[in-house]
């Protein structure tokens, strides 16, 4: 398909076409919400209902702040970037925007209704129903919409074309990244050579690109603006920095003059990345890390406070399970005590003690030391235990722990000292997981690592976490973590 075309349809229709579906959605959530506090069972009409009664509540009369609802909820979304080109394909970012927008509405909304006065009057219970009926359609709408664009041939048409430049260590994480998920934004095209590139692991032109690395070899820099032109490239990724000034010229020029974005992988950054900002000392810029979000006072006080109200509602619902699977604990293993307890490294390297509903064999610690996981089949399991963990119900009781400050419902999962260490020599950029509480769950376990997984994608994972931290993501995270309540890899 030609650029413009595609460019149209990523542009244009596709963002249109989720705006019609986010409106009859939006409108859909609110109407349940009315029927739910009005007109279901639980409304005073029923006879039966709980609800306080609200004088003349018709749906004729409720219909026009309904819709003054559903365009307050589509201007907070396209405040929040839901309608962005860029999270098309980015699911879990989509459902970001779709919690921050919710989250606006159901403040504007109820502080409008404190301060004007509607007919009828907005009931504050009717808002907080709606809130959480158009959350869950709109996750449902979104969902269907994410599996129809990357499982047809739309997909193709609305992934964005890139283009390396140069191929080194930086340019091989890039092509592995985009190779990783079937559904991600960008598409790899190939790369284009410079001298002195590290190695040249490409494929012949005449081969298809391979799932992940080695890519295809596009031609050198000199043919640069004929490849941009062939390849239809939306994106130019400059992966090295050791270019002369006059050559990086010449590319962001061949750039401009294709309209091809291009864009350059900052190779003595890491980690942080998105707390790079540029500064200046005198008049001379420097870019170096900043303060990382969730390490400023008043979201350390945010989280804190989440994390308590979290960790009281867990221990008061958890209560009645930990005591049913302490009896199922003690009639399969009675020699035993019910929680385990195991020292973790927390927040600034300082261990604590962890707490869980024992799974194993009392005497299992003493031959664990050296072991990162448990296996499927490890005979140490008892019958309960293994489906605790599958469940992840073992877990509970870091409700506790939580409470206590020693973790965060929300960050990376804690290690023991052992292998901390170990991990810290072979994996890079391991241990500034731990300027955060380790957390019950995170970013890298809704995304499917946990248990018996790769670790060092783990760790990337919860560097991602750290340095993109808000308590909307937090709120993300907690949410899959019920929809991804069973874990296929633990054991």
């Amino acid at each position: 398909m030609p650029r413009a075309a595609a460019n149209t349809l990523r542009e244009t229709f596709v963002p249109l076409v989720l705006i019609a579906g986010d409106t009859l959605t939006t409108f859909a959530g609110l109407a349940l919400g009315y029927w739910l506090r009005y007109a279901s069972p639980l409304a005073p009409s029923s006879g039966n209902g709980i609800f306080i009664p609200v004088p003349d509540a018709t749906f004729a009369r409720y219909l026009p702040l309904l819709l003054v609802g559903v365009a307050l909820l589509l201007g907070a979304f396209t405040q929040f970037g839901l309608y962005d080109s860029r999270l098309l394909l980015r699911r879990y970012q989509s459902l970001n925007a779709i919690l921050k927008g919710s989250a606006f509405w159901l403040a504007a909304y109820l502080g409008v209704s404190l301060v004007l006065r509607f007919d009828p009057p907005i009931s504050r219970l009717f808002v907080l129903i709606a809130f959480v009926c158009v959350v869950a359609l709109l996750y449902a709408w979104r969902t269907l919409a994410y599996t129809l664009v990357t499982r047809g041939p739309l997909l193709d048409r609305l992934r964005r074309r890139a283009v390396l430049l140069g191929w080194n260590d930086d340019a091989r994480a890039l092509a592995t990244e985009m190779a990783r998920d079937p559904a991600h934004p960008f598409a790899l095209a190939g790369v284009v050579t410079l001298t002195g590139d590290t190695s040249a692991p490409f494929t012949p032109p005449s081969v298809p690109a391979a799932a992940s690395s080695p890519v295809l070899a596009l031609g050198p820099v000199s043919d640069l603006s004929a490849i941009l032109a062939r390849e239809s490239a939306d994106l130019l990724i400059i992966t090295r920095l050791d270019l002369p000034r006059a050559e990086v010229r010449r590319i962001v020029e061949t750039c401009e003059r294709a309209y091809v974005e291009w864009k350059v992988v900052p190779g003595a950054f890491d980690i942080f990345l998105s707390g790079l900002r540029l500064q200046t000392i005198g008049h001379i810029p420097v870019l170096g890390v900043e303060e990382l979000a969730i390490n400023r006072l008043f979201n350390r006080a945010l989280k804190r406070a989440f994390d308590l109200l979290g960790a009281l509602v867990g221990l008061v619902l958890s209560a009645p399970l930990v005591l049913l699977l302490a009896a199922l604990i003690k009639r399969e293993s009675p020699a035993g005590p019910v929680f385990f307890r195991q020292t973790r490294v927390g927040s600034g390297h300082r261990p604590f003690t962890l707490y869980k509903l024992r799974s194993m064999a009392p005497d299992a610690d003493t031959t664990d030391a050296a072991q990162q996981s448990t296996a499927r089949t490890d005979p140490r399991l008892l019958r309960i235990g293994a489906w605790m963990r599958r469940w992840n119900l073992d877990e509970l009781p870091q409700f506790w722990n939580v409470l206590r400050g020693d973790m965060s419902l929300v960050g990376p999962r804690p290690e023991r000292p052992y292998h901390v260490e170990q991990l810290a020599y072979a994996i890079p950029h391991y241990l500034p997981r731990h300027v955060v509480k380790p957390g019950m769950t995170g970013w890298a376990q809704v995304n499917g690592l946990r248990g018996d997984s790769d670790l060092a994608a783990r760790a990337q994972h919860d560097i991602y976490y750290i340095e993109n931290w808000s308590v909307w993501l937090d709120v993300q995270i907690t949410l899959l973590t019920f929809v991804r309540w069973r874990s296929e890899n633990a054991y």
